[in-house]
């Protein structure tokens, strides 16, 4: 049977002087005990865990704190689990060593052997990730310490880890012989145009280089051999296929950037793609055409080159939720099509199980980019996510078509797999291999969204379009809240596996003259539906406003705070929210501040971009703040929080407290306008019929899964300024 692993994600490297630790950073370190429990709920059978050499003797070689690891590590015993132990996860060691030390071997192996002696017990070791790719980033690319350019450097950095790996498991063996090598190594493969098919044919054989060394493959006939020799190595590379070890399990980390496209086109590319000066180095998957190989024809390769048992190693996509149960769950059928055909593959490995940060940087720069895993840490608790019942399911043995109908979104295919993945004209390479998956995808249910007038509504279709998650879009002709007794027909009918309204009354001061006609929308409308979907078990996402609160405290209002609305709008939200809650627990109300999009002309964002763009005069209110919300952000957020499976109330906004006119300056700032256009405004002067609460900002106690404002309002002036531009020309 195929088994299901984890990870998460450990890494403690090393930048100049600084050290960064994942575990601390994810916070795993205060929660281990609760943390293991969570993943042995998952019904893993095999834990990746690190009892990093960094993190146990720092200091001194001889002066080892174990007290962490021997806690964690009796945990997973007792929780049925096995652990496959990390010593050195993309590091360079502890500060008296470095991956280019000369001690860096000795050093290693006497820290194998304290631990194998402590743990005598472990059977499963990798005692250095990715050896390749940890000597790339650190000393061919300069990552990483010690921050290196060289190649010479770089293939003894490689070397160090390779003998480092033989000598641990030499002295682990020694206490425990029946010890098992699960050798991990991040596998792609590089394609280019004809002027660089020597780079992609010299990169195509490095990759192999970690498992090649370890299986003594790398001798005088290697095509590796006289360039690694070149550089003063051949008598290590002598030494080490004379006396090989070989990894007991080949362990694969594959993501969806893990094959490579070289082009020496430079003017086609941004800075950032690169990186040597003189080729761009791109995601393969954004560019090619048809598809470059993929995670099947990988393993089929790697079987067919060393005949030793495959796992999976690191399963992981850092992108919205469907597409990140997408990954894990087309990586699960790829194991088993291939064991269908005769490949051993022994497990697939739900990696970054806590998230992890930074690492659109590769954790060279402390910015504190989240993404999640397979638990959500971003709240006062760890929220598991709709991957933790996928993997759930894939670890109890259920049939992949029983685990893909228990959640629609994986009935369509990943980004990968769709024409939206091609950023760029596509290029055609040959020879690429097409792959496909083998299986064939079922009929999927339709997400239903109210709203098709509006900018929510509008968006939310949007981002599914993006997701591939088919839905259906409708407007006040086929679902109207002012006309409640047919949604029982009309969900029938469609047989949506959810519904997102949002659709409503949104005009806050034209409330104040037709309140009956707001509440029929906004009210007796939007619980009637929430009730249809109740009766129906489908979970349903209602919106609600920042102006169900008025003045009554002092900061910024959380989920708990009870509603005291001040205008008919506001009242009518919050009584809606009071029907939906009573309705049933599986409904999911979302409370937002003013949205801004660059897609909406009459959001105010949008209009103050406008006016300043055309030399007029601003007008907005200092006295009154709140939290905007953009609404392209808003949309991916909601989508997560319904395919989580989230209930309750949940605040969602931008994160920033500011007053409208603040914002207006912000707005014109970003877009490089005449702020001095904006000026300070009564609610008098602004036409306000309502009364608005002069503070009605947002803070979440639930947990902040927003970008920040500062990034929103970024791309909303980017999206925005062409247009303006031309409007400025034209005028």
């Amino acid at each position: 049977m195929l088994e299901l692993w984890g990870g998460h994600e450990c890494t403690v490297n090393r930048v100049g002087d600084e050290y960064r630790d994942q575990s601390k950073e994810t916070g795993h370190d205060e929660r281990a005990l609760e943390d293991l429990g969570r993943f042995a709920g998952l019904n893993v059978k095999s834990l990746r865990y690190p009892v990093l050499w960094e993190r146990v003797a720092p200091d001194a070689p001889d002066t080892r704190d174990w007290s962490r690891a021997d806690t964690c590590l009796a945990e997973i015993r007792r929780l049925g689990m096995q652990p496959i132990v990390g010593l050195l996860h993309h590091g360079s060691g502890p500060r008296y060593t470095s991956l280019l030390s000369d001690n860096f071997v000795s050093s290693f192996g006497e820290y194998a052997h304290s631990v194998a002696a402590r743990y005598p017990w472990v059977r499963d070791w990798t005692p250095i990730n990715e050896p390749l790719t940890t000597a790339r980033f650190s000393a061919l690319y300069g990552h990483w310490y010690p921050h290196a350019c060289d190649e010479g450097l770089f293939w003894r950095a490689l070397l160090n880890q390779i003998d480092g790996v033989r000598v641990a498991m030499r002295a682990i063996r020694d206490v425990n012989p029946e010890a098992r090598l699960i050798q991990t190594e991040d596998l792609g493969q590089v394609f280019s145009t004809p002027g660089l098919a020597a780079d992609a044919e010299f990169q195509n054989v490095r990759r192999w280089a970690t498992w090649d060394l370890l299986t003594g493959s790398i001798g005088p006939d290697h095509p590796l051999f006289e360039r690694i020799a070149g550089f003063g190595l051949a008598d290590r590379l002598k030494a080490i296929a004379d006396d090989p070890c070989p990894p007991d399990i080949i362990g694969v980390n594959h993501y969806p950037t893990s094959v490579r496209f070289l082009d020496e086109r430079v003017e086609n590319y941004p800075e950032w793609d690169i990186p040597s000066g003189a080729h761009a180095d791109v995601d393969a998957v954004r560019i090619l055409s048809p598809q470059p190989v993929d995670l099947k024809s990988l393993l089929r390769q790697a079987w067919d080159r060393y005949a030793i048992p495959l796992a999976i190693t690191e399963s992981h996509n850092g992108c919205t939720r469907d597409e990140q149960m997408r990954w894990t769950f087309e990586a699960w059928r790829t194991a088993l099509d291939l064991r269908d055909a005769g490949v051993d593959v022994r497990a697939v490995t739900a990696w970054a199980l806590l998230g992890n940060y930074d690492w659109d940087s590769l954790i060279t720069r402390k910015a504190g980019s989240y993404e999640p895993g397979t638990f959500d840490i971003r709240g006062p608790s760890v929220r598991a996510t709709a991957m933790a019942d996928m993997l759930r399911r894939l670890g109890l043995g259920d049939s992949p078509e029983a685990v893909a109908r228990a959640h629609p979104v994986l009935l369509n295919r990943g980004w990968w797999r769709r024409d939206l993945r091609l950023e760029r004209p596509p290029y055609s390479c040959d020879p690429v291999l097409a792959h496909a998956p083998d299986h064939d995808l079922l009929q999927e249910p339709p997400l239903l969204i109210t709203g098709a007038t509006g900018a929510l509504g509008q968006a939310i279709a949007g981002a599914c379009r993006l997701r591939g998650v088919p839905h259906r879009l409708t407007s006040r002709q086929e679902i109207d809240l002012a006309a409640s007794d047919g949604f029982a027909t009309i969900l029938d009918g469609l047989e949506p596996w959810a519904v997102i309204n949002a659709a409503g009354w949104t005009g806050v001061d034209e409330a104040e003259r037709r309140p009956d006609d707001c509440d029929v929308v906004n009210v007796r409308g939007a619980a009637a539906l929430a009730k249809a979907c109740v009766e129906r078990g489908l979970p349903c996402v209602n919106f609600s406003s920042d102006l169900v609160f008025g003045d009554r405290r002092e900061g910024a209002y959380t989920e708990s705070d009870s509603p005291s609305p001040l205008g008919a709008y506001g009242r009518s939200k919050a009584e809606a929210e009071r029907l939906i809650a009573a309705v049933g627990a599986s409904n999911l109300v979302v409370r937002i501040g003013p949205l801004f999009s660059p897609y909406d002309a009459q959001n105010f964002a949008a209009q103050v971009a406008r006016g300043l763009a055309a030399g007029q005069p601003v007008y907005a209110s200092a006295t009154h703040i709140m939290t905007p919300t953009y609404t392209p952000d808003l949309a991916q957020a909601v989508l997560d929080l319904l395919i989580d499976g989230e209930t309750g109330v949940r605040h969602l906004s931008s994160g920033e407290a500011l007053s409208w006119y603040d914002f207006a300056v912000r707005i014109g700032s970003a877009l490089g306008q005449d702020i001095s256009l904006v000026s300070r405004a009564s609610p008098e002067m602004l036409g306000w019929r309502a009364e608005r609460p002069t503070d009605s900002a947002l803070a979440t106690e639930r947990g902040f899964i927003m970008p920040s404002f500062e990034g929103a309002l970024g791309r909303f002036a980017r999206t925005l300024r062409p247009a303006l531009s031309a409007l400025q020309a034209a005028a």
